[in-house]
């Protein structure tokens, strides 16, 4: 299968890339890698503290773009300590990323415990990201509240703001995956073809 793009990947606290395996096949069927290719586009994606770094990397980077994955953006200054069992809570409302989870020897719980490094977040300068920027956020995500990447997607020159409804802290691996995996390549795909291209799909609701 022809390569049309590669994504690098940022995880968040706790995580490794292999949590990512799910998103990574799904991408594989639209023919987008998720690794250290150098195919174009290169787009950088993000979760959690990861997101910040994805963000903090673009302008220094040839990308196209930067998905950003329930960022952080207004970080309580003392994380709140959460006992695994609501930290599963708090991350995903799949019962097979939540099975996945358990049984990950690789996986540092109790990270999501650990405040955001205030640098991390500094090191962002919304304004110097010139790159079309797809923000993916679950409304019910209790680690990052939504209002502050509304903040940030205000701050960012070209920002799409996709809430995922009842969604929680790591969209990507959440109940909904598989809709929003569609909807990352359904972007990569408007990226590589124009960036500037409004959405394929538009959603229209009407009465009879």
């Amino acid at each position: 299968m022809t390569v049309r793009g590669t994504l690098r990947l940022y995880p968040g606290r706790g995580e490794h890339p292999g949590v990512y395996e799910r998103f990574a096949r799904r991408l594989a069927f639209g023919g987008y890698q998720l690794g250290d290719g150098d195919q174009a586009p290169l787009v950088l994606v993000g979760s959690d503290t990861g997101a910040l770094a994805a963000l903090a990397a673009a302008p220094a980077l040839p990308v196209a773009g930067v998905i950003a994955v329930g960022t952080p953006w207004e970080p309580a200054p003392v994380a709140p300590v959460l006992r695994w069992a609501d930290e599963l809570e708090a991350r995903t409302a799949c019962p097979a990323h939540r099975d996945r989870l358990e049984g990950d020897t690789g996986f540092a719980r109790g990270a999501l415990s650990t405040p955001v490094p205030p640098e991390l977040a500094a090191a962002v300068d919304p304004v110097k990201i010139e790159v079309p920027v797809l923000l993916l956020h679950g409304a019910a995500d209790p680690v990052a509240p939504l209002a502050g990447a509304r903040a940030l997607a205000a701050r960012l020159p070209r920002a799409e703001l996709v809430v995922v409804r009842d969604g929680r802290h790591d969209v990507l691996n959440d109940a909904p995956h598989r809709t929003v995996a569609a909807h990352v390549v359904q972007w990569l795909e408007r990226l590589r073809a124009d960036p500037a291209a409004a959405p394929i799909l538009a959603l229209s609701t009407w009465t009879a």
